[in-house]
This record gives C-alpha cells, sequence and structure tokens, in this order.
C-alpha cells in the first residue's frame, strides 16, 4: 500500500509541476533538453498546451487512483 501511495504520490507532483510550468510559461521547463523535442515540432505554445494537457492528465489519473486503491 506504501508503494502505491508513493506513485500516486510522483504522478502528482509530476502533474503539478507540468501543469504549472506550461501555464506561468517557465522557461527553465520548455528549454530543458527533455521538451525540446515538443517545443522544435509544436512550438513554444503548442508545447505549452500539450504539457498543460499532459499535468492534467497526471492530476487526474493520481487522484482516480487514490480512490480506487483506497477503496481495495
Amino acid at each position: 500500500m506504501i508503494m502505491h501511495n508513493i506513485i500516486q504520490a510522483i504522478f502528482l507532483l509530476a502533474g503539478v509541476i507540468a501543469l504549472l510550468a506550461s501555464l506561468l510559461n517557465r522557461d527553465w521547463f520548455f528549454t530543458a533538453d527533455n521538451a525540446s523535442f515538443v517545443v522544435k515540432r509544436l512550438g513554444r505554445g503548442g508545447a505549452r498546451i500539450v504539457y498543460g494537457v499532459i499535468g492534467t492528465a497526471f492530476i487526474f489519473a493520481a487522484i482516480f487512483f487514490y480512490y480506487r486503491v483506497k477503496g481495495l
């Protein structure tokens, strides 16, 4: 059960970071090597949308699995 909570916390943290970075247009996030592929393909605005959606999905996944595991 502890491992599930740790993984859920990682998903939640990653989602919050991605969502906030996309909303606040943080340079440190979009100039990183990992995000540069998306920025090159879609531009900065498109990358912000993609990472906003990914962040939101991670947050919802963490919340969903929290209640799913809690019910078991």
